[in-house]
């Protein structure tokens, strides 16, 4: 009887396993689309409506569904209306996103300086790398999550036959 609830215990510990990676993956997809749309957006406000930044990235921070993306955009205008480093704000709030290290440093590569057309042309790039990464993912995500559920639950499979 004890080695049939370790073994639920195992499984279950399996099962969890998984679920968090694909919570995590879905969290990180999340975070790519936020970026994506706000991204959109602010390239679009700052062409055609010409918002003042600090204006524009608090609307983007109230937007936004994933809290980190939220987050980033929240801290980046609070910076920006303190009149602190802009850049340092927005790459420091980059770096806590779930972000892979390639979309993470096309975005800490993002200048929000300069005229409105070459503010436009950082964040057109920043966008095509990005989109480009979340093709990526979808491009893998049925391989991955296979792997990611042979590896949990073959892992715990494998506990169970050795405490039995």
């Amino acid at each position: 009887m004890l080695k049939l609830l370790g073994s639920m215990c195992i499984l279950g510990g399996g099962l969890l396993c998984w679920l968090t990676a694909l919570a995590e993956r879905r969290r990180t997809r999340t975070a790519l689309g936020d970026l994506l749309s706000a991204l959109r957006r602010m390239r679009e406000e700052i062409r055609m409506a010409r918002t003042p930044l600090p204006l524009l990235l608090e609307a983007l921070g109230s937007d936004c569904r994933g809290p980190e993306t939220a987050a980033l955009f929240q801290r980046s205008a609070e910076a920006a209306r303190q009149g602190e480093g802009l850049e340092v704000a927005w790459r420091g709030g980059v770096g806590l996103l779930p972000l892979a290290p390639r979309e993470r440093e096309a975005l800490e590569g993002l200048s929000l300086r300069g005229d409105e057309e070459s503010v436009c042309k950082g964040i057109s790039l920043a966008i095509t790398d990005l989109a480009r990464g979340v093709e990526e993912l979808e491009r893998q995500r049925p391989e991955r999550d296979r792997r990611t559920a042979a590896l949990c639950f073959s892992g715990a499979a494998l506990l169970v036959i050795l405490l039995i």
